[in-house]
């Protein structure tokens, strides 16, 4: 059985379509990244799949339950941590935990031996009894993602889970989720758009874009389809180089500004070969660098443009 699978699954808001036919499969145990701008429909897909929002058209499961039919059921399933913050910063993080425990009718005992499990999984055990409006930003999101699986969910869904962090905090909130998936079996949907993040904790992801999935697999294959390496070239004529470079075996993977972006195998070697054809045209070259793929670049060849962030 999937963690979450989806079938055409569509929302649209008077005339505009927010997810578009979106088709996913999540296996039990993934870690699955959900990549795209602000307004590409991530947040919404999220809202869908957890009862959130009534779909316009198409199906969702999570568990084998529907998202519509079966909302109790799949409430059950399923631990959220939205971006917005949703903790109560007059409550100490213990009963912050406490709280949310309640909800879902864990006894006394059962909510005692979760609340230190989950202090100690994300390293506030030293601070759970500390009002939460002294916590730094990242304590707060650890406070979030614990609280999340105070239940024992399956499936747990992580909202840009990082966002407004700084660098050092973002990471630490990496390693927590990758020790809950390892330790807790749970299948975690995160949707963010650090193409970094993503990255470093996905075994799968998909890039939305307009509402619709562009691409979708693992992050190694995405990147090796877009070559080897890539050469950014900042020059005074793009569009002129780029004419040249079309006839060669270089794959040009877009030209903006400025900027000429090629795919290539043997980066190194090409480089001299690039210099050279853009002297001989009278193109001066202001800037080449050489790196190998990520999914900044997987981004850029099928949407044509860069993801900030």
């Amino acid at each position: 059985m999937k963690a979450i699978e989806t079938h055409n699954l569509t929302k649209t808001f008077n005339e505009v379509i927010a997810v578009d036919r979106v088709n996913l499969s999540v296996e039990e145990g993934e870690i699955f990244g959900f990549l795209g701008p602000n307004g590409a429909g991530k947040t919404t897909t999220v809202k869908l799949l957890t009862t959130l929002l009534r779909p316009t058209s198409g199906t969702a499961k999570i568990c084998g339950y529907d998202v519509v039919r079966q909302r109790s059921k799949v409430r059950e399933k399923i631990g959220v941590v939205f971006q917005e913050p949703a903790l109560d910063t007059e409550l100490t993080g213990r009963e912050n935990l406490d709280f949310h425990a309640r909800m879902y009718g864990l006894s006394r005992k059962e909510r005692e031996e979760r609340i230190e499990y989950v202090l100690n999984l994300v390293d506030l055990v030293d601070r759970a009894d500390d009002l939460v409006r002294s916590y730094s930003g990242g304590m707060k999101r650890r406070l979030e993602i614990a609280r999340s699986f105070m239940h024992s969910p399956k499936v747990l869904f992580l909202d840009e889970p990082t966002l407004g962090l700084d660098a050092r905090a973002r990471f630490t909130v990496w390693n927590y989720i990758k020790r809950l998936n390892k330790e807790e079996g749970i299948t975690i949907f995160l949707t963010t758009h650090y193409m970094e993040e993503a990255d470093k904790l996905s075994d799968r992801v998909a890039i939305i874009n307009n509402g619709k999935i562009l691409v979708m697999g693992k992050p190694k294959e995405l990147k090796n389809r877009i070559g080897k390496d890539v050469i950014s070239i900042m020059c005074s004529h793009p569009e002129k180089l780029r004419e040249i470079v079309e006839r060669t075996d270089l794959n040009v993977v877009r030209t903006t500004n400025n900027l000429l972006v090629v795919s290539v195998n043997h980066g190194e070697e090409k480089i001299p070969m690039i210099v050279e054809v853009a002297n001989e045209n009278g193109i001066r070259i202001e800037s080449i660098s050489l790196h190998k793929p990520n999914l900044d670049d997987v981004f850029l060849h099928y949407t044509g443009r860069k993801l900030g962030g």
